[in-house]
């Protein structure tokens, strides 16, 4: 199947070799000189919410052509980057996810509009639970710093579930036992392209140094009302 064809039916696909070692190495100097509000443990980043502002090649980096060529011919050369996070899993930092889908997005400020629920603010963010036709319409990438399999906590997804609509617990559990649990094994450099409501998961690292992972969502429509992506 094609790149197209994988997201459409699976919800997910890994691309190997986006991004060059020099691009790796500056992002990797830029994050370890951040000095903001950051999620730590033991004194040591793990997540870093609102990141573009945070570390600006990032932002570089989300709309460059190597990246966008995986959004555009999903979403179109309308699609901007809509937010950006860090994550770090690390023998300080070592936790587990359970499965889910990725309901909630970022916005400037909280404008109460019909479809969309639990409003939450998060590092000073304001964040809200979307409706299906916004989610639809998203793209995820996860930029990975690191080499990563199970050994280190990667990425589980239910291939497909994208395609259900939102679930609650019980159909969480319904599709963990009808669907086979795929590993996105992602070697340094390589890139998860996925849709937001695509089931997902992952597990402690079993041996763990670090997984880095910078988590880039892109989407093409504006929001209804007033209401603004955080990054617009």
């Amino acid at each position: 199947m094609t790149y197209i064809e994988n997201i459409a039916q699976d919800g997910f696909v890994v691309v190997d070799s986006v991004v060059d070692l020099t691009t790796l190495q500056l992002l990797e100097r830029q994050l370890a000189q951040f000095n903001g509000i950051a999620s730590q443990r033991a004194g040591k980043t793990f997540g870093i919410r609102n990141l573009m502002n945070a570390v600006p090649v990032t932002r570089t980096l989300a709309n460059s052509d190597s990246l966008r060529s995986l959004v555009e011919p999903i979403l179109s050369k309308s699609a901007r980057v809509v937010r950006g996070i860090y994550f770090d899993k690390h023998t300080d930092a070592n936790w587990k996810v359970a499965w889910h889908q990725d309901l909630t997005i970022a916005v400037r400020e909280r404008i109460d509009v019909d479809g969309f629920s639990a409003w939450s603010v998060k590092a000073g963010i304001t964040h809200v639970q979307a409706p299906l036709a916004v989610l639809e319409n998203m793209l995820t990438l996860r930029l990975h710093l690191d080499d990563t399999g199970e050994w280190n906590g990667a990425l589980r997804v239910l291939p497909g579930t994208h395609r259900v609509g939102r679930l609650d617990a019980n159909q969480i559990q319904h599709w963990k036992q009808r669907q086979q649990t795929i590993t996105c094994a992602v070697n340094r450099g390589g890139v998860v392209a996925m849709r937001p409501l695509l089931l997902h998961s992952s597990l402690p690292s079993l041996n763990p140094g670090h997984r880095r992972v910078l988590h880039f969502e892109y989407a093409a429509a504006d929001l209804p009302s007033s209401l603004e992506w955080f990054e617009s």
